[in-house]
């Protein structure tokens, strides 16, 4: 059974909140890719629309939205992304990456809110605690 950590950004008061899915809640986020949305009851945010921005696997590897599926995959980065800042000009490397779909190896997922709720975040999150 999948268990994610999803750390969510309020592009409004740019606090990050980090937050645990699992069970029924992380089978909603299983086979969405970068881009997709999902419900915010998912992890606790009734009412909310949430983008999924990012993630991570358990060992780091970053989520990269050029890679398709979900698969471990080694991409030859040339510019600053993800993953990767080069050096120097010029300089290339391989770095190991993970696709873009979200599976069972995936740790953290980072999103962010789309379209927000009647209620404020934080009174939603100080009714969990």
């Amino acid at each position: 059974m999948a268990t994610f950590t999803v750390v969510v950004g309020d592009p409004d008061t740019g606090l990050a909140h980090q937050l645990e899915a699992d069970g029924q809640d992380a089978n909603r986020f299983l086979g969405k890719s970068i881009g997709d949305e999902v419900d915010g009851s998912a992890v606790g945010l009734d009412g909310y629309t949430l983008e999924i921005t990012g993630g991570s696997d358990d060992a780091g590897r970053p989520l990269n939205e050029t890679v398709a599926g979900a698969d471990l995959q080694e991409v030859l980065m040339e510019e600053k992304q993800t993953g990767y800042h080069p050096k120097r000009d010029g300089e290339r490397r391989r770095i190991t990456v993970r696709g873009r779909e979200v599976s069972d190896a995936v740790a953290q997922i980072n999103a962010s809110i789309v379209e927000a709720g009647d209620t404020d975040v934080d009174e939603l999150l100080a009714e969990d605690e």
